[in-house]
């Protein structure tokens, strides 16, 4: 069992990821600036259309036109995984890295299944396989066709 300290982080991790999201859906702009590095690594996958995050962000569009409201949130070491639906069509999966509670990357998937496997040179020696460490879960839409990527970190 891991002690409360080994915890902490990533629990710290996804309090700071839940108050942006919170902030988001308030429109809260300098309380989201505040929660992101200056110079935040970005990427996204999927149509053009919808980068609905980077238009909220920069301003050119509001924060009602597209609300971004998790079904899940999950903390790995200094990882956090959300993924959440809009509407009938569009499912999105976030991955937000953190620094000393700031996030530094971003990683934005629509309509994508998405695994991380976890291939660390130490992991590989010990067992010779990879470790999936989390994986997307639409299940609303499971008979739906949707891409699948492999994030390996």
């Amino acid at each position: 069992m891991e002690s409360p300290a080994a915890t902490q982080p990533e629990s710290g991790n996804k309090h700071t990821v839940e108050s942006f999201y919170e902030a988001l859906i308030h429109g809260d702009a300098e309380r989201v600036a505040g929660l992101l590095a200056p110079d935040l690594e970005w990427w996204f996958h999927g149509p053009p259309c919808c980068q609905h995050m980077m238009r909220v962000l920069t301003g050119e569009s509001a924060h009602e036109d597209f609300q971004f409201v998790p079904r899940s949130l999950t903390a790995i070491d200094d990882k956090v995984f959300a993924e959440g639906w809009e509407g009938a069509h569009v499912y999105w999966v976030h991955v937000w890295t953190l620094k000393d509670g700031v996030i530094t990357q971003f990683r934005e998937y629509f309509n994508t299944w998405l695994t991380v496997q976890d291939v660390r040179p130490l992991l590989w020696e010990a067992k010779h396989e990879c470790s999936t460490l989390w994986q997307s879960e639409p299940r609303e839409h499971s008979n739906r066709s949707l891409p699948e990527l492999l994030l390996a970190i």
